[in-house]
């Protein structure tokens, strides 16, 4: 069947629904100022107030020993490496104290997986999160993570969630997803952790448990243009049967320091891509710009392409600077942006409930020049902790089996 542009524009014009080919027609075909145009209509539609939204938090990587070994990403460390670590609750604890003086509310926790973080470890860490800040919100443990944890402890994947929920957890990322097609899951070695469907089902279940999660993409490998589409309407098709996502987030793969290599895609392949999820994604309200891979002139101009939220603050990254981005904006740089482009910069919650105006207009904060990391360079400390919860790994058992001194 043919398409024009004219016939496509009513029908998105109309409010009405894109099928699979003629979202591949548009990618391969639409000028860029046609996708951009198409896709600020669909933005302004669905957020008429001229508001962008943005949220304060924190992203801690817990740990970066890992089994699963994705060949994309520079961040992971093999069990029993020198640079592997696992941050201690008190070094969390100082995070969250860091992070709630800048104005922020949440903490995004996400890391390896590590066969020596049993079930119990995250239980407590969260019962402890909780006990000392209760209005923190945890948004925590991708579905590769939950899945993992799943699998560690033989139990359904409802039941961690049950668990995890009754400790603390308050919303998932959307980490993990990749593309949801599994023959690049398998050439990214990627497949192992999740496949397609466990990762979705993983949301699946979380949804009907009642928690709101996030849904990502990360293109560039070596997915075709139709796999790329399948990701984005697997989610749709997802999103029609819960309701469970708030938003849409999608970046490039970063390939520098990775083991597969490669180039990074395009500013111009971003956007097309974002307006292309605003067209297709019409069951998703909000779409973030990635200015941690792209930039914040990009991150900008995608608020002219479909998005309508810039994301985190952010204060601390690591995944995506061990693969070479090092982008970093704090409130100030992200409200400058915002209202630059003509838009009104809003703080939010992670579900989207707007908090106020920018902190900064209502006292002094430190600036933010660079992103935190997880840990000084050669902090190679073993938290005391550990020693409560049984090691699997060989490596880990020796560790634990260890006289340990205080962590610093």
């Amino acid at each position: 069947m043919s398409h024009t542009l004219a016939e496509l524009q009513t029908r998105i014009e109309t409010g009405g629904r894109l099928g699979a080919a003629e979202a591949l027609f548009l990618y391969r075909s639409a000028p860029t100022w046609w996708l951009g145009g198409m896709a600020d209509l669909v933005r302004r539609r669905k957020h008429p107030d001229g508001v962008v939204t943005y949220i304060i938090d924190r992203n801690v990587n817990y740990t970066n020993v890992c089994v699963a070994r994705c060949n994309f990403c520079a961040f992971y460390r093999p069990v029993g490496h020198g640079e592997g670590y696992v941050l201690s609750f008190d070094e969390i604890f100082r995070k969250i104290d860091e992070t709630l003086a800048l104005g922020g509310a949440q903490l995004l926790l996400q890391g390896g997986h590590n066969p020596d973080l049993p079930l119990a470890w995250y239980e407590d860490l969260f019962r402890a999160v909780k006990a000392r800040y209760p209005a923190l919100k945890l948004h925590a443990l991708s579905p590769p993570e939950v899945l993992h944890l799943s699998r560690m402890s033989r139990l359904e994947v409802p039941h961690v969630i049950a668990r995890l929920v009754a400790a603390g957890l308050d919303s998932i990322p959307g980490g993990g997803a990749e593309i949801l097609v599994d023959r690049v899951r398998k050439l990214l070695n990627c497949y192992g952790k999740a496949s397609a469907d466990e990762w979705l089902d993983v949301m699946r279940q979380a949804h009907r448990a009642g928690l709101r999660t996030t849904a990502t993409m990360m293109y560039g490998t070596v997915e075709s243009d139709e796999e790329r589409l399948e990701h984005m309407l697997r989610l749709r098709a997802v999103q029609d049967e819960t309701g469970g996502f708030t938003a849409f987030i999608a970046w490039s793969y970063q390939p520098e320091h990775t083991e597969r290599g490669g180039a990074e895609a395009t500013g111009i392949e971003y956007l097309r891509t974002l307006a292309l999820a605003r067209l297709v994604l019409d069951n998703f309200d909000n779409l973030q710009a990635s200015w941690v891979t792209q930039g914040g002139k990009v991150g900008q101009l995608s608020l002219a392409f479909g998005a309508n939220d810039m994301g985190s603050v952010m204060i601390e990254e690591n995944v995506v600077r061990a693969a070479g981005a090092a982008y970093c904006m704090d409130e100030v740089e992200i409200v400058r942006h915002v209202e630059d482009a003509g838009f009104i910069a809003k703080r939010r919650s992670m579900h989207y409930e707007i908090l106020g105006n920018p902190i900064i207009r209502e006292r002094e904060l430190p600036r933010q020049l660079a992103l935190a990391t997880a840990r000084a360079d050669g902090d190679t400390s073993v938290p005391a902790e550990l020693a409560s919860y049984p090691a699997r790994s060989a490596a880990g058992k020796r560790q634990r089996s260890q006289p340990r001194s205080p962590v610093a």
